[in-house]
């Protein structure tokens, strides 16, 4: 069976960053997948899953209710991986045009201090798995050490 094409990033030498995955035609219109490295793979810790989970409650709220991006946002989840996320967006978009937006994203998300979005049993299949303040850590950190000042080696895939 052939490797697609994530399996083919040298992953060792993958720093966090904001990186295009792909691009896809659908009906036509172009789709692009961002790998949102939150963590260096095999490098530093793994996200535990109550910190993904969060994120991903946050982030997906927020996505979707984004002025100017909300209709264009298909998907925002976890790598199994648990080194970050994929982000799916509606359009032809380079990794340096998501920095404004996710500069506001991991902004909000750092300085969350409410209910998460759909942390209760009507709402999510495993609201007890969840911790804020891991999530606005990981966030904060993301934000500070990777979208602050980000250069190349964080925005295109290590060859």
């Amino acid at each position: 069976m052939e490797k697609i094409a994530s399996f083919l990033i040298d992953h060792t030498k993958l720093l966090p960053g904001v990186y295009v995955s792909r691009k896809d035609s659908v009906a036509g219109n172009t789709v692009t997948t961002f790998d949102i490295r939150v963590t260096r793979p095999n490098y530093e810790p793994v996200m535990n899953t109550a910190e993904v989970h969060t994120i991903e409650h946050l982030a997906a709220t927020f996505l979707r209710n984004h002025s100017d991006y909300g209709d264009k946002i298909i998907y925002f989840g976890p790598m199994g991986c648990r080194t970050g996320f994929y982000l799916i967006l509606a359009g032809d978009y380079e990794s340096e045009d998501i920095i404004p937006l996710l500069t506001e994203l991991f902004k909000f998300m750092s300085e969350y201090d409410d209910e998460v979005p759909g942390a209760c049993a009507r709402d999510c299949g495993n609201y007890l798995d969840m911790n804020l303040p891991m999530a606005r850590y990981l966030s904060d950190k993301f934000l500070k050490n990777v979208l602050t000042d980000i250069d190349e080696t964080r925005l295109v895939y290590p060859s």
